[in-house]
């Protein structure tokens, strides 16, 4: 089992970010139960290969039986994860206050994009507006041209779940020494802006420019970009520093070229740019991966979705497993000891209403009573 083996959390249901954390932790071997809304009970599961490895219960979280019994499963568990606005789960009477009277040491982690407090804290937004104001999504795309949404991997994900998941771990090791829970306040707008670090530091010293697309890693350096093969294909070249690229002029016939002997000379780089796209466009994918693959280039294939899961590599660490009828990427990372595996797939909202209940010690009396007021619900069909 992994290393979060006997962490215990209930995840109130959402999209985003919040169900990537609750993956990360079960991931991990943490226990999630999952909490859905009673009329999810009726459809299928939102997303199959986030919502795996935990069970779900079906709650009517505006009755107060159904709020009640979250209060009681939480006087068992280390971690809340919730990612509603801020002050709905007051209005649900499972804010922090009620939470952390039933269990002092519980971790009450928040996910939202704009944070729990600030001006724009109750409007809603997505990914793509977090990381507009962060100042993230400034930097990607190409010179002259607008700024390009790159998926939502840097709000949702890199900015929201991963630090969400870092903080409540975090928290959870400082109750075990101090006795008492907190909450942990997760915006995708603060965690994008921390992914930007790196970019703050050139920036303070002269070394980056807030012109899109002529930096040294935003596609501005033509030793750091992607190039289209013959077969219509495309390849990535990374060789940042003056021995990668020598190895790179030589491997493709450019070495003693003008345009390409000062490698840092701005003033050359449009010129370097046409040499290389010409030289890489001469040449299939699969004939410059025979090459450079492996080699001190810096150089990899752009592969698609399809393509990644059967790449010698990927195959060889086991990068992507077939879990639950469908190819997936597997648990990272990788533990020498306290080894990560998949559990359970997905399942549907309320699936295990009342074997989860009774494992989290609600007992069967009161189990009966919520089925029969409508409180929770078991999926049918």
């Amino acid at each position: 089992m992994g290393p979060l083996k006997g962490i215990r959390v209930v995840e109130m249901a959402g999209i985003g970010p919040g169900p990537f954390c609750g993956m990360m932790l079960a991931d991990m071997g943490a226990e999630v139960l999952r909490i859905d809304r009673l009329g999810a009970a009726a459809l299928p599961v939102d997303d199959p290969v986030t919502a795996r490895g935990r069970r779900s219960v079906a709650l009517d979280l505006k009755h107060p039986a159904g709020a009640g019994t979250v209060l009681q499963l939480l006087e068992q568990a280390d971690i809340l994860l919730e990612g509603y606005r801020p002050g709905v789960m007051e209005r649900l009477g499972l804010g922090p206050e009620p939470c952390m009277e039933r269990n002092p040491q519980l971790v009450y982690g928040r996910m939202t994009g704009w944070g729990q407090d600030g001006p724009l804290a109750q409007a809603a937004g997505h990914d793509l507006n977090y990381i507009a104001l962060s100042g993230a999504l400034h930097g990607i795309g190409r010179a002259g041209e607008r700024p390009v949404p790159p998926l939502n991997l840097v709000g949702d994900y890199g900015g929201g779940a991963m630090m969400l998941a870092f903080g409540v771990v975090c928290a959870v090791l400082e109750a075990r020494q101090s006795g008492k829970g907190q909450v942990v306040d997760a915006a995708m707008t603060d965690g994008s802006s921390l992914l930007m670090s790196l970019f703050h530091g050139l920036k303070a010293q002269g070394l980056w420019s807030s012109a899109r697309g002529t930096n040294l890693l935003d596609g501005g350096a033509p030793f750091y970009d992607t190039y289209p093969c013959a077969d219509g294909r495309h390849i990535s070249i990374g060789a940042l520093e003056p021995q990668f690229y020598r190895e790179l002029l030589e491997r493709i016939g450019l070495t003693g070229v003008p345009e390409c002997a000062e490698q840092m000379n701005q003033k050359h780089w449009p010129a370097m740019r046409q040499r290389f796209a010409a030289v890489f466009a001469s040449r299939t994918r699969e004939e410059w991966c025979e090459l450079l693959e492996g080699t001190d280039v810096c150089f990899a294939p752009v592969l698609d979705m399809d393509e990644a899961p059967d790449h010698s590599h990927n195959r060889a660490r086991g990068t992507f497993v077939h879990h639950d009828g469908m190819t997936q990427a597997a648990p990272a990372p990788r533990f020498s000891r306290t080894r990560p595996e998949l559990t359970t797939g997905a399942r549907r909202p309320g699936e295990d209403t009342e074997a989860a209940l009774a494992d989290w010690g609600v007992d069967a009396t009161t189990i009966g009573e919520l089925l029969e007021l409508g409180v929770c619900r078991v999926p049918t069909g």
